[in-house]
């Protein structure tokens, strides 16, 4: 091998070595990490690998309006999972919220505002649930 050659390839693998020792060392955010783990927690909730491997409807038309929630609980459309993925993640929110509201003890009525607003998406995402499972799937 010529001179240049040897040059480039060493250097090469110090560059190398430099991004491998890089990514290796890097820490990343804690609130980035659980924002990837409680989107991936609701998108399998809601159904989402069922909806990657089976491929269901989206919607189906019959009897003259459109059936977006599948009326037995062994399949789903699509749209049910929507439903249930947007319901999650209300949810999801109003328990972040209710966290986050006993962090203002200094200001007692932004505290309480969050807190009350936080329960009401979990206590309308847990009904909403309730009710798509017991009308509507006749659960």
């Amino acid at each position: 091998m010529s001179k240049t050659v040897k040059r480039r390839m060493s250097s090469m693998s110090y560059s190398l070595n430099k991004i491998y020792q890089r990514f290796s060392t890097t820490k990343p955010s804690t609130s980035i990490l659980s924002a990837i783990t409680i989107a991936l927690a609701i998108f399998l909730f809601g159904g989402g690998v069922y909806n990657l491997i089976v491929r269901p409807y989206p919607a189906v038309y019959y009897g003259g309006h459109f059936i977006l929630i599948y009326p037995q609980v062994s399949e789903q459309f699509i749209a049910d999972s929507l439903v249930a993925t947007i319901l999650y993640a209300f949810g999801t929110i109003g328990l972040i919220m209710i966290y986050q509201s006993t962090k203002y003890a200094y200001k007692p009525r932004q505290a309480y505002m969050m807190f009350i607003v936080g329960a009401t998406l979990l206590l309308l995402a847990y009904a909403s649930l309730e009710l798509v499972m017991h009308i509507w799937k006749g659960v």
